[in-house]
């Protein structure tokens, strides 16, 4: 048997010559000095031999380890030398499959199932915070470690939502991978526990503008009056309060026939401080667009005659109850996923994220102002929240495409079942056949004259 000391001892002589060790294991000295291990078996009656490498690149621990190895697949009946062969074919297909290989593969297998601006938002997520730093990776090779890197490097930016919906991206990757047989495990699976947190407090919301549209399509689906999923449509358009939505009057709307419809919401009914409540240029504007106006088109027939919009069940003078939207979330099986409140929440992510892709500067504080938040360091008295009203409707007009993309219209809802007939169902305006809607002059009941 050779030992280390005779294997460094060797030399180079005129011709090739072989130090044997134990079960036909050998070196192979050349005469320019070189030493390379070789193995020779037998298979299926066949004299055959396998390379081990050089030494001392390879030492003699290691070409028995590699004989012992091969050995034991022998046994089993396989040819050590085919299994040498598929095992580097095997590493360099894994080389060559790397994330954004498996990533596209992916994508390309769930793209039909989705939306089309969900397949856009889905790709463009991953060519822009994903394929520069793990794209060009061996799938194999990727450990959690390395995605949580890409990870902080979206939450550094304060997108603290996009990166934990990018885990869940990366993670369906790598299920999908091991589906494929392509990897084994999934290094994103566990991440979510370790990214940063979502602001506390937050209220239940589906924050994906493709699941938003399937839950406002469900939702709509159930049994409920008219007045509620046309309210709940008008309030995932127009992302403001609850409330504001419940208490809205007919008197609020201006120019609802024209090129600029704009909703008013008095100071006196907006959340905030009494100062706010009492400010005379304290009112909240929603520039209108028209899938809202077409809203408030359906609705007309049934509360057209009313002061308010979305009136009560039982009192035509009242508001809807405060709890009817909420119950018709959780009859669609939303309870705990989305409430009422959640649209302001959605309409945020959503309209941040894109911002972010195809926004211009300021565009945040516009986002803010649409949602009435107060920037800080402002005094209320000197805020003006008529600002930014030209790009204020263009958001609000990217905002109701991206809700209303494969929604019904409006106006289908109203003969969908309901459990029951509120008053306002019998008391529809009639039209005659074939004329053009235009709402009446509003009626007025505000203290405050109309501004234009």
């Amino acid at each position: 048997m050779l030992s280390d000391a005779k294997v460094r001892a060797a030399r180079g002589r005129d011709k090739p010559y072989k130090l044997t060790d134990s079960h036909r294991l050998y070196l192979l000295v050349t005469p320019n000095g070189g030493k390379l291990w070789r193995w020779n078996y037998t298979y299926d009656g066949k004299q055959k031999s396998m390379a081990f490498g050089a030494y001392p690149l390879v030492t003699l621990g290691d070409a028995r380890a590699k004989r012992d190895r091969a050995y034991t697949a022998l046994c089993e009946a396989r040819d050590p030398a085919i299994l040498k062969k598929l095992k580097i074919e095997e590493n360099l297909q894994a080389a060559r499959q790397t994330f954004e290989k498996l990533a596209r593969s992916w994508y390309a297998n769930a793209a039909p199932r989705w939306g089309a601006r969900h397949v856009d938002d889905v790709i463009r997520s991953l060519e822009r915070d994903v394929f520069p730093t793990i794209g060009n990776l061996p799938v194999g090779d990727i450990t959690p470690p390395l995605v949580l890197g890409t990870l902080r490097e979206v939450e550094s930016r304060g997108a603290i939502e996009t990166a934990r919906r990018l885990r869940q991206r990366i993670s369906a990757v790598f299920v999908y991978g091991i589906a494929e047989g392509v990897v084994k495990a999934d290094p994103a699976e566990k991440l979510g526990a370790v990214l940063k947190p979502l602001r506390r407090g937050r209220q239940a919301a589906i924050t994906e503008i493709e699941p938003l549209r399937a839950m406002i399509r469900a939702t709509e689906g159930e049994y409920a009056r008219p007045v509620s999923r046309l309210a709940l449509r008008l309030l995932a358009l127009t992302a403001v309060r609850p409330n504001e939505i419940r208490g809205a009057s007919w008197a609020e709307f201006e120019d609802l026939d024209g090129p600029e419809p704009l909703w008013r919401i008095p100071a006196a009914r907006m959340k905030g401080a009494l100062d706010r409540k009492e400010e005379l240029r304290g009112d909240h504007l929603v520039p209108l667009p028209y899938q809202a106006v077409a809203v408030l088109r359906a609705i007309w027939p049934l509360s057209g005659n009313l002061d308010l919009v979305f009136p009560s069940a039982r009192h035509s003078h009242r508001p809807m109850s405060e709890n009817a939207l909420g119950y018709l979330l959780n009859r669609a099986g939303y309870h705990g996923h989305h409430v009422p409140h959640g649209f302001r929440a959605a309409f945020s992510t959503i309209m941040n994220e894109w911002a972010e892709r195809h926004g211009k500067d300021h565009d945040r504080q516009v986002i803010d102002l649409m949602l009435a938040h107060l920037p800080k360091g402002k005094v209320e008295g000197a805020y003006n929240r008529a600002a930014y009203m030209p790009r204020r409707r263009e958001l609000a007009t990217v905002w109701a495409d991206l809700v209303s993309d494969g929604l019904p219209a409006p106006v289908t809802l109203l003969d969908l079942p309901a459990r029951e007939t509120g008053p306002t169902s019998r008391r529809r305006v009639p039209r005659p056949v074939g004329e053009a809607f235009r709402f009446p002059p509003p009626r007025r009941t505000s203290s405050h004259p109309r501004r234009q």
